[in-house]
């Protein structure tokens, strides 16, 4: 079905695993700590930012002087408490099973290299992939086009020749930044 491309890219919140219940509720519980909260639309708008951008936006929400990146830290910290006893596969993962050995493969995603590494690895799906990129690998973030173009560079393909698997527009934007073809998985 995909091979026509060199390689595939997936990102992983929300296309890979459904990890994105769990990332709304660690951000509930971190911002009660704080009399704050946000609408579940508004953190769906922000799928695919890294952790401290989408800190930035609530902050900035609420006119807060908290600090972002402490902010982001702590919603890390709640969601790996949480996110190894309910994160599950989506479907979408059968592709990922149908190509491994015949084409590279990389995860490009918003979250932190180390938890994307763990949640993989949890799930018996880290050997699957020739890379993994996360927020904290690049300087500029999706929509930018550098977690896919770096996830090109890692497997040896050229942009044009991957395909990039997405579920937040910003994601899409990316995939189109970095001149990929893409999925919208969203609509599978």
């Amino acid at each position: 079905m995909y091979d026509s491309y060199d390689g595939l890219i997936f990102d992983m919140d929300g296309t890979i695993l459904d990890t994105e219940p769990t990332h709304r509720k660690a951000w509930r519980t971190v911002l009660a700590r704080y009399d704050m909260r946000f609408d579940d639309l508004s953190l769906i708008k922000l799928n695919g930012s890294p952790t401290w951008r989408i800190a930035e936006a609530i902050i900035n929400s609420y006119q807060s002087s908290l600090d972002p990146h402490q902010l982001a830290a702590e919603k890390t910290a709640a969601l790996k408490e949480m996110l190894f006893d309910s994160v599950q596969p989506l479907p979408l993962v059968d592709v990922v099973k149908a190509y491994r050995g015949k084409r590279p493969m990389a995860v490009g995603t918003g979250s932190e290299h180390a938890v994307a590494e763990a949640l993989l690895q949890h799930l018996g799906l880290r050997d699957y992939f020739d890379a993994v990129v996360g927020a904290d690998d690049v300087k500029r973030h999706k929509p930018e086009p550098d977690t896919f173009l770096r996830c090109a560079e890692l497997i040896g393909v050229a942009p044009e020749r991957c395909i990039v698997f997405e579920d937040a527009d910003f994601g899409i934007q990316a995939a189109q930044a970095a001149g990929m073809a893409f999925v919208d998985v969203r609509r599978l």
